[in-house]
């Protein structure tokens, strides 16, 4: 899909200009409505999810120009909260997934700092290291320029053997400005804003010059620790402050959804006058043990949330509507707009999502905008809060053109001609021309290629768009890519002679092909960029399937749905019918089942990784049943997955454990008839403890 490659562009440059550049050229609010507008599309559309996608993302690589350091945990980073409701939704959340009221639990709520992160390690009381953020794995070693930082203690006393302190880097108003004020003194360049100016401070290559530099440090949280600091988020921050670290004086704790919002407002209240910037509020889970019971996504904390601050609205004409054909043949509408500028930044584009938002309802048929349909010629309000291209928030009929006629979405493929469909039950036209659509080609090779997938050195998405169009070396599908270098030696006309390329950056794009023909089981799933299937999907039935001769014999058998093999798949908890259906398609239309072959053909695929032996459930498949009362079933889920076993949804010959609570009933029957071990919760509980 276009847009989400897009977006993609954008976000990773954003990364790319805020974490390692210091010189970001999108405002907090329009990254946050792009990351946001991202993740919207992820959700709706989840076969659609690029392997580069920023919802995957944490901050940026580090620099080449310090050393590295690995996090000895991650530092993540937060979802995000806009409106009220998503407050609600977060509480209720967190609850359901603990299995208590959301009475029982209690929130602390701090100012979010528009600063750079920075993790500090005592050991022995000793800073011996500090760390940025980096893409939230690897950061970059700056403690020469941290220890210049009055606010962060060089020795700590009554300290854990092994603590690590993260906060937030930030400089006040008035040092911002008193130093841009030398800085034009000077005949230098003045800094954009606090932010710029204190993580531009932290990351000198010269420490010297950090020393001159008036940073300040809040601490917010921990990594690895020899010692649990208290038992509750509130305890351990004031822990820390007894230690000598600053902390915010306006974290307060919060019971419930409600207090969180009015802490939020209060908060919101104070922005103008506080000595630095903020650009929301952090809401976190307070006890500790339930913020370990509830874990992590792929890269946020289920226990934590930030309110962002709300961003702007703008009226403008809405010139044309184009539409945008993506990978798997999804038709996306885009308003083009007078440029328009909307919290600072220009405006020129908005996303217009499919037929039913253009005619004024969403996909349940309720009315969006009061009914309101979006035509060309509309005077409209643009809304970024939450979205990249931004939404049409509204349209002011009574400026509306007399011959603005109402928008017929197309029933064909503006790309190759093929008919657009639009499902029963499905929001979206999708065009039928498949691989035959250039438009779904190309984004299918961007795919591939993309940075989750082959992630192959070189060959991004321009070189593909170049090598598509290539008469000679033309690139159509993912075999052909790994073919390219015979090809290439077989023609009279070779890549390092067109135009672009030498003979020594030919060279590099062949070594690094051949570099990415051994694959793992998960990636190259992932990268055939099969409708309905992402990234943790793949790995999902990669684990269960282990090689892929197996997935590929069992894809065929489940070709019939009364089959042993269509069960085994439905089976896997986290596929569906839809996705089931999907995949098997992948593997039953004869195109397309080739096109896999001529691939698979020049590659060396690893079988999915085991899990680690060390665990009781390493392997094995387990079924949860029956009423769970001292963990939710997503916990329990959760749990099980992270010590490595498979978590189905029905018993069958190959499950190795059933945990059965009260109310068990069939499945429990149907265990004991398979001779499959049964455990009640209790059981599970002793059997993973300590692990």
């Amino acid at each position: 899909m276009k847009e989400l490659a897009r977006l993609a562009d954008v976000l990773n440059k954003a990364n790319q200009d805020y974490h390692r550049l210091d010189a970001p050229k999108l405002s907090d609010s329009e990254y946050d409505a792009l990351k946001r507008r991202n993740r919207e599309i992820e959700i709706r559309f989840p076969e659609l999810k690029r392997a580069d996608s920023a919802s995957d993302q944490v901050g940026a690589a580090p620099s080449e120009g310090f050393s590295k350091v690995k996090h000895a945990q991650p530092m993540l980073s937060l979802g995000n909260a806009f409106e009220d409701a998503e407050v609600h939704e977060f509480t209720e959340r967190v609850a359901k997934f603990l299995g208590l009221s959301e009475a029982d639990i209690s929130f602390t709520a701090e100012p979010k700092i528009d600063g750079l992160s920075l993790s500090l390690r005592y050991e022995q009381g000793k800073l011996v290291q500090a760390a940025t953020r980096g893409d939230g794995a690897v950061g970059e070693n700056v403690t020469a320029n941290a220890r210049n930082i009055a606010s962060v203690p060089q020795q700590l006393v009554g300290a854990p053997e092994v603590l690590e302190v993260r906060g937030e880097v930030y400089m006040s108003h008035a040092d911002f400005a008193a130093l841009n004020e030398l800085q034009e003194a000077n005949g230098d360049k003045p800094f954009a804003n606090p932010r710029n100016a204190a993580a531009g401070s932290l990351r000198q290559l010269d420490a010297s010059i950090t020393a001159k530099r008036p940073l300040e440090f809040f601490a917010y949280a921990w990594g690895e620790l020899s010692e649990p600091l208290a038992g509750t988020q509130d305890e351990a921050i004031k822990r820390l402050k007894s230690l000598g670290f600053v902390t915010n004086p306006l974290t307060r704790l919060c019971a419930g959804a409600e207090a969180l919002i009015a802490q939020y407002r209060l908060i919101e209240a104070q922005r103008a006058t506080l000595a630095y910037d903020i650009d929301g509020v952090v809401y976190k889970v307070n006890d500790l043990a339930l913020q370990e019971r509830l874990g992590f996504r792929a890269t946020t904390p289920r226990w934590a949330t930030a309110h962002k601050f709300p961003a702007e609205l703008a009226w403008t004409w809405l010139e044309a509507i184009d539409i945008q054909v993506g990978r798997t043949g999804a038709l996306s509408p885009v308003a083009r707009l007078t440029p328009v500028t909307v919290g600072g930044v220009v405006v020129s584009n908005a996303t217009l999502h499919n037929e039913n938002y253009i005619s004024g309802f969403d996909n349940k048929g309720a009315e969006i905008r009061g009914g309101k349909d979006i035509r060309v010629g509309d005077w409209v309000q643009v809304y970024r809060a939450g979205d990249v291209i931004p939404k049409i928030a509204d349209v002011d009929v009574t400026k509306r053109p007399a011959e603005a006629s109402k928008y017929e979405f197309p029933d064909v493929c503006p790309e190759c001609g093929s008919a657009a469909v639009r499902e029963v039950g499905d929001a979206v036209h999708r065009c039928t021309g498949g691989l035959i659509c250039p438009a779904q080609a190309v984004e299918k090779l961007k795919h591939f290629v993309s940075r989750k997938a082959f992630d192959i050195d070189g060959l991004g998405a321009k070189q593909i768009e170049m090598f598509f169009t290539d008469e000679g070396l033309g690139i159509r599908e993912p075999a052909d890519i790994f073919t390219l270098k015979t090809r290439d030696s077989a023609q009279m006309t070779k890549l390092k002679n067109r135009e672009g390329w030498g003979a020594r950056s030919a060279d590099k794009l062949f070594d690094a092909i051949d570099d990415k023909r051994r694959i793992g089981f998960a990636r190259l799933l992932f990268a055939l960029g099969i409708r309905h299937v992402g990234e943790q999907a793949s790995k999902l039935i990669a684990g269960h399937f282990v090689t892929w001769t197996r997935f590929v014999a069992a894809m065929e058998q489940a070709c019939d749905e009364t089959s042993e093999a269509w069960a085994e798949l439905l089976n896997i908890d986290g596929v569906g019918e839809v996705m089931a259906r999907s995949l098997v398609l992948a593997f039953k239309q004869e195109h397309e089942r080739e096109s896999i072959e001529r691939l698979v053909v020049e590659l060396e695929v690893q079988d999915a990784e085991q899990a680690s032996s060390d665990s009781p459930v390493a392997g094995k498949t387990l079924v949860f049943t029956g009423t769970l009362e001292k963990m939710t079933r997503a916990e329990a889920k959760a749990r099980a997955e992270s010590l490595g076993a498979k978590v189905a949804g029905s018993v069958s010959a190959k499950t190795d454990l059933l945990i059965a609570g009260p109310g068990a009933g069939s499945k429990a029957k149907k265990a004991a008839d398979l001779g499959v071990e049964t455990i009640d919760e209790d059981g599970w509980i002793n059997l993973v403890s300590g692990l």
